[in-house]
């Protein structure tokens, strides 16, 4: 293999630059010439290629986002657009191709592989919702801002006497949530794998209020689980007290990685290129039970993660005894 292409596609995740800088250098360690696709599949489809030798990759160590920017690109699932991308890899010779981005970029890297281009997706989402992988790309620094977040959250709360909704990303994955809601000491936590009803936040909060010196309560719900205005005006109305409801949005997905991101980042990446190295195609990186591996990509997008299930029940019941306190 002389010739490797890098994408990055979906929502941009902390630690995408340093996945980018690690497939890109240890395929230049190996005699591989690296090339960068600019707007993910969007960019591919218009020929938007550049030599990684082009670029200090290094200057991209530390920051968020990523520099190679990232695109939504429903059409790619049309054969003809598809056709066109392929085309302007093999004009220049390249043979492989690695895709970092959640479930839809791992569609069409599957897309891809059965187009004959060898292709490698590694899990590069805030959501943590790609089971071939205990913990993707952008997750841990995502579930570092989101608790810096409530931290600050609980300051005015508590000086107003306050009852704050936190609502977290997660695309149906309650990670985020339940993670960070755990770290904070959230007095109630809901995610689409613990749902709540409106009726029983509603009942816990009021019980809430009437412990002595309370001057806080923290709820932390997934997105998408319920309209946040609508319940932050049945908690009022319920509780008499001041609520207030705050959707974190985009701020998730921007900042700094974490050092652990950074790290899990470059050894997945490098092991993209081991497995390309090694002829192989099709396959998502991932870690589980602290091993990277890799995993088909259409078993990566119906598997169910074992250790992971079962640690986040663990997760779970630690949470129901708090709130039970």
């Amino acid at each position: 293999m002389k010739k490797i292409a890098i994408l990055t596609s979906g929502g941009d995740a902390p630690g995408m630059n340093n996945a980018v800088r690690a497939v890109a250098k240890h395929a230049k360690a190996n005699g591989i010439e690296a090339f960068l696709v600019y707007e993910g599949y969007k960019g591919l489809y218009n020929d938007q290629i550049i030599p990684a030798d082009s670029v200090d990759l290094d200057a991209y160590i530390n920051q968020g986002g990523t520099f190679i920017y990232s695109a939504r690109f429903p059409e790619f699932k049309d054969e003809n657009i598809r056709k066109v991308a392929i085309d302007n890899l093999q004009k220049r010779n390249i043979e492989a191709l690695v895709v970092i981005g959640g479930d839809g970029s791992y569609k069409g890297a599957q897309l891809l592989h059965e187009a004959g281009v060898k292709t490698i997706g590694l899990p590069g989402t805030i959501d943590n919702d790609i089971a071939a992988s205990d913990y993707t790309i952008g997750y841990d620094t995502a579930l570092n801002t989101i608790v810096d977040a409530i931290d600050k959250i609980r300051d005015t709360a508590k000086s107003h006497q306050r009852i704050m909704i936190v609502e977290v990303m997660g695309n149906g994955c309650g990670d985020l949530a339940l993670y960070s809601g755990l770290a904070t000491g959230a007095e109630i936590i809901a995610t689409n794998q613990y749902k709540l009803s409106n009726e029983e936040i509603v009942e816990k909060s009021k019980e809430l209020t009437k412990q002595p010196g309370r001057r806080s309560i923290i709820i932390v719900v997934s997105e998408k689980c319920y309209d946040i205005k609508e319940l932050e005006k049945q908690i009022q109305e319920g509780t008499g007290w001041d609520t207030r409801s705050n959707p974190l949005n985009h701020i998730q997905r921007g900042g700094r990685p974490s050092a652990q991101e950074r790290i899990l980042a470059s050894l997945l990446g490098q092991k993209a290129v081991d497995f390309l190295l090694e002829g192989k195609s099709g396959l998502a990186v991932g870690i589980i039970k602290n091993d990277i591996v890799g995993v088909p990509i259409l078993e990566a997008l119906s598997m169910e993660n074992a250790s992971k299930n079962k640690f986040i029940q663990k997760a779970i019941k630690f949470n129901k005894l708090n709130q039970a306190k």
